[in-house]
């Protein structure tokens, strides 16, 4: 091999070695207070406890729910009104999601006090961004399918890169006067990609809205083994541009907690593979890393070889 095809092929397998390395995208929802899909995932997909939940499962199925920190839209860029339809904002447009969206009035729902709040949003592959929350209007009605009109005009929270803590991102805002049931609207916009997640949590203010189930939060990150049993066949309207990581064995049934994720093949656990940003794309790049080993052996092989020809 001569110098300039041993050079380019060099090259060839650094591009190739820096494609691998390359960043998985982010994920998250919000946990206090906890989002329908968290609240639903840490119910157990497989036979969760509240009406809404079983109404939503038997909807998208429970994939959706294995993917909690997934409600995205990959190419949004801050155009969230414009690509998210009304009556499609817990789901972002996404089909997959489309349980989230079903107009009722008992999900699960944290109770709050007006005044001064800490959020915790966990964020499970965590990057830099912003931070948006929205409340409805006085006169929400969670019976009928929820619409931008339905939220304030301006966002009562807003912060950009806040801090970290045990996974969470943790930040402060000041909750609006208001009574009875409604719901909180998040947008994490990344600001390293045109990413952006989406959330809706259910939240009572006061002792209005009668006897309200509260939800859960997950207490692990998602897994990466799960076989859904309720699989969707339907095609997402905004489809992320990686693949969903999947959810380890059964979910247990009711509040219990969901079961640890199995161990990584490294010895560490699920939750450290998805704060890296690993994800179902993570075997691709594995195995984009053995080719530019292989790639490379074979260079130093050919080089070699016609060296000794040369003596």
């Amino acid at each position: 091999m001569t110098p300039r095809r041993t050079a380019a092929a060099l090259t060839a397998a650094l591009l190739l070695s820096g494609l691998a390395a390359a960043p998985a995208l982010a994920h998250g929802s919000m946990t206090d207070p906890v989002s329908r899909v968290a609240g639903c995932y840490a119910e157990g997909p497989e036979s969760p406890k509240s009406a809404a939940c079983k109404a939503a499962v038997a909807a998208s199925g429970t994939q959706a729910f294995y993917d909690w920190n997934g409600v995205n839209i990959a190419a949004a860029a801050g155009r969230h009104r414009e690509l998210i339809p009304d009556g499609r904002l817990c789901s972002a447009g996404n089909d997959k999601y489309r349980g989230l969206d079903l107009a009722r009035s008992d999900w699960p729902a944290t109770r709050l006090a007006s005044g001064a709040h800490t959020f915790r949003y966990r964020g499970t592959a965590p990057h830099k961004g912003s931070f948006e929350l929205y409340v409805t209007k006085d006169g929400y009605d969670p019976s009928k399918p929820l619409k931008w009109s339905d939220l304030e005009a301006k966002p009562f929270a807003t912060v950009t890169d806040p801090r970290m803590e045990s996974g969470d991102y943790v930040f402060t805002g000041t909750l609006p006067r208001k009574s009875g049931r409604h719901l909180i609207y998040s947008i994490w916009q990344r600001s390293d990609s045109p990413e952006a997640f989406y959330t809706c949590s259910d939240v009572v203010f006061g002792n209005d809205g009668g006897s309200v189930p509260p939800p859960s939060a997950p207490t692990t990150a998602p897994a990466h083994t799960h076989t859904p049993t309720h699989a969707p066949t339907h095609t997402p309207t905004h489809p992320s541009t990686h693949t969903p990581a999947a959810a380890a064995g059964s979910a247990p049934a009711g509040n219990a907690a969901p079961a640890a994720p199995a161990p990584a093949p490294n010895g560490g656990s699920g939750e450290e593979l998805a704060e890296t940003g690993g994800d179902a794309a993570t075997p691709y790049l594995a195995m984009g890393g053995a080719a530019v080993l292989g790639l490379g052996a074979a260079v130093l092989f050919a080089t070699a070889r016609r060296r000794s020809a040369r003596r």
